[in-house]
């Protein structure tokens, strides 16, 4: 007895899936939803070569959280720790970027004492990455990650999908555009960490001023190879001040000529029906205004 060892497949067309596409074309009609992160986040490299600087990163943050058009927190921190040479700063949801740096911190913790040294900067890229993907963008957690290790200083933009980037100047959040045109036209290489520090307060600056999900102070964090510094509320660009006049007037001051007082009418309808619908005998009450000013008239007119 002869078998074939692979099938021919039957000729025409296969149906088996019809069900199952009309009902996901059923669900994802219409344009998917945008969301908005509502941050300003950036980071960009300085120092090194004939700069005569240590070599370092220099991250920046505003400090708005909104939810939806409103302003939640006019002075939160989206600079996350990780390790005492890493850095993260978080756009999207604040939830997520909490807990997914928490998370991260702690594993990266425990990767340091499992191997007896720092853990890089790569490996909390990838920690992040393969997490992140995993959730295919369903955990809202946009960050730019930097800090310096033996090998050197990195950058890199961690994005909610697991994609990464890595460049000597990035920019993350609603206001990211704004802050893209500062430092394509300013970045230059080997900058000195004042340079650094001031061209990216001038990044997020641009996103405070240009985007309504971006607001309030300048958080800035310089890393390099002896330490990491926490400028927390480095500009303020948008303190409160106070009104330069008082406009309270005292009672009487606005004159007015005639005052006039008038009283509602109630027009009161009630209706008793028996079970087999006929109306039953009813009475009309209409209040008229009793002597409250000008045009009120006395009395009540009773009709049954």
């Amino acid at each position: 007895m002869v078998v074939k060892a692979v099938e021919t497949p039957n000729i025409g067309f296969d149906f088996s899936n019809h069900a199952r596409n009309q009902f996901l074309g059923q669900r994802l009609q219409g344009t998917p939803k945008a969301t908005s992160t509502g941050t300003t986040i950036v980071g960009v490299i300085f120092g090194g070569g004939d700069s005569g600087e240590e070599a370092g990163v220099c991250l920046g943050a505003d400090t708005r959280a909104t939810g939806g058009p409103i302003v939640a927190d006019k002075n939160c921190e989206k600079i996350h720790y990780l390790t005492p040479q890493i850095r993260c700063c978080g756009a999207g949801t604040a939830a997520d970027t909490e807990f997914v740096t928490n998370l991260i911190s702690s594993n990266l913790e425990l990767h340091a004492l499992s191997q007896g040294r720092p853990a890089r900067i790569v490996t909390a890229m990838t920690m992040l990455k393969q997490y992140l993907f995993r959730y295919q963008g369903h955990v809202g957690a946009h960050l730019v990650l930097g800090g310096v290790d033996s090998t050197g200083p990195h950058l890199f933009t961690v994005h909610a999908h697991g994609s990464t980037d890595k460049l000597p100047y990035v920019t993350m959040g609603s206001g990211s555009l704004a802050a893209m045109a500062v430092f394509e036209s300013s970045f230059k290489e080997n900058m000195t960490r004042a340079e650094a520090v001031a061209l990216v307060a001038r990044a997020i600056r641009s996103g405070i001023f240009n985007d309504l999900g971006s607001g309030s102070n300048v958080d800035v964090a310089v890393i390099t190879k002896s330490g990491t510094e926490m400028l927390r509320n480095y500009e303020t660009p948008n303190e409160r001040s106070n009104k330069s006049r008082n406009y309270k007037f005292r009672r009487g001051t606005t004159a007015w000529t005639k005052e006039n007082v008038r009283s509602l009418i109630v027009s009161e309808d009630v209706k008793i029906t028996t079970g087999a619908g006929k109306d039953q005998g009813g009475f009309e009450a209409k209040q008229v205004p009793t002597g409250a000013g000008v045009g009120g008239e006395e009395g009540m007119d009773l009709d049954s």
